[in-house]
């Protein structure tokens, strides 16, 4: 593993920007900044995560190798923080949790942003299945797209249960909250006009922006960020909402009164990425390695209902936890993977059709 330290330009810049956003812990970096130790940052999605993260990954592993891991909350979809670091060699993260979409935007047409892992054949990494794993990414978590509602706002009354609820206003009257991102977005108003989860895929556009035409003017709240989704629910700001999972997970951890709908849920990967060129490579390594680890990754399960990679892991969670899990059987037969090669090949044309017609 290669040694960090504070006189390396590049790190002495992460640890400023970090501090100067309030995204440390400035107890424990000035401690590990005086020792001069060993560290590495990781982008992670925060709030829920980050908690546990520090709890099951980050301080475990400080303690076992005395390496300092240091999560940095940011972007949902951080492509072009990523190609910036890498291209100027100024890391301020040196590995990201990031998705399958982001991985192929980072390794397909041109420069490489990403290091191969080489772990496919660690014991902790082997027993992922394939359908997590690549060899620029190692699965770590599974996300889910769902619909997640406000029970107090349905009370007596019948609560959604697919994407076509959430667009009928007349049975389902309430406030709505939509993410202003295509991702998403588009399949569900595909599968709100009837579409089959099967089916999804090549994305038929005119239907789906022809299906948000109409529930438009009945968006209350296009949301941007995890932490505002979380919020709109805690709050009672919205009575609907579609969302991650995490983000309904958490509100409910806060004690709101909310529900999660699986059914027609969009789920797919988060990996363990390394930033091509850092010089922290191997301890990157080292620590996907050891979260890798099935006890470890059940260990989530204490803080919410993790999406773990690792189908050993159940075993090993409560069976209460382990029934909201996105990756729980039950809730995968009532989903549909993110198609990631359709979002590679599609993103930037998608994304700016959807731009426009928000702003219409």
């Amino acid at each position: 593993m290669k040694d960090l330290n504070l006189s390396n330009p590049s790190r002495r810049r992460a640890l400023q920007v970090a501090a100067a956003t309030g995204l440390l812990a400035s107890p424990a970096v000035l401690r590990f900044a005086r020792a001069q130790s060993k560290r590495i940052v990781v982008r992670d999605d925060g709030g829920i995560y980050t908690k546990a993260y520090a709890e099951c990954f980050y301080k475990p592993f400080t303690q076992k190798t005395g390496i300092e891991v240091v999560g940095v909350q940011a972007n949902a979809e951080p492509v072009a923080q990523i190609k910036s670091m890498v291209e100027t060699r100024n890391y301020t993260w040196d590995m990201g949790k990031i998705s399958q979409p982001a991985i192929l935007l980072l390794t397909e047409g041109g420069k490489v942003y990403l290091e191969k892992h080489g772990l496919e054949n660690d014991p902790n990494v082997r027993t992922i299945p394939k359908q997590f794993m690549s060899p620029y990414g190692v699965g770590t978590n599974v996300y889910s797209t769902v619909l997640a509602y406000r029970t107090d706002a349905f009370k007596n009354r019948k609560a959604p249960n697919s994407w076509a609820d959430l667009w009928n206003v007349k049975d389902f009257k309430g406030r709505r909250a939509i993410r202003k991102h295509p991702f998403d977005t588009l399949e569900e108003s595909l599968m709100a006009s009837g579409v089959a989860p099967a089916s999804l895929y090549p994305l038929n556009l005119e239907q789906a922006f022809a299906n948000l035409d109409k529930i438009k003017p009945n968006v209350d709240v296009w949301w941007n960020s995890g932490a505002q989704a979380t919020q709109l629910l805690t709050s009672g700001e919205v009575d609907m909402i579609a969302t991650w999972a995490s983000r309904p997970q958490q509100a409910i951890a806060d004690g709101a009164p909310v529900a999660i709908v699986w059914n027609q849920n969009l789920w797919g990967v988060d990996n363990w990425s390394i930033l091509a060129g850092t010089p922290n490579a191997d301890a990157c390594r080292e620590f996907i390695k050891f979260a890798s680890d099935v006890k470890r990754m059940a260990q989530q399960g204490d803080f919410y209902p993790a999406g773990v990679t690792q189908p050993e892991a159940f075993k090993f969670m409560k069976p209460e936890v382990a029934k909201h899990s996105p990756t729980h059987p039950d809730n995968m037969k009532n989903g549909v993977q993110i198609n990631a090669k359709y979002w590679l090949d599609n993103q930037a044309a998608v994304t700016e059709r959807f731009n426009s017609w928000v702003l219409k």
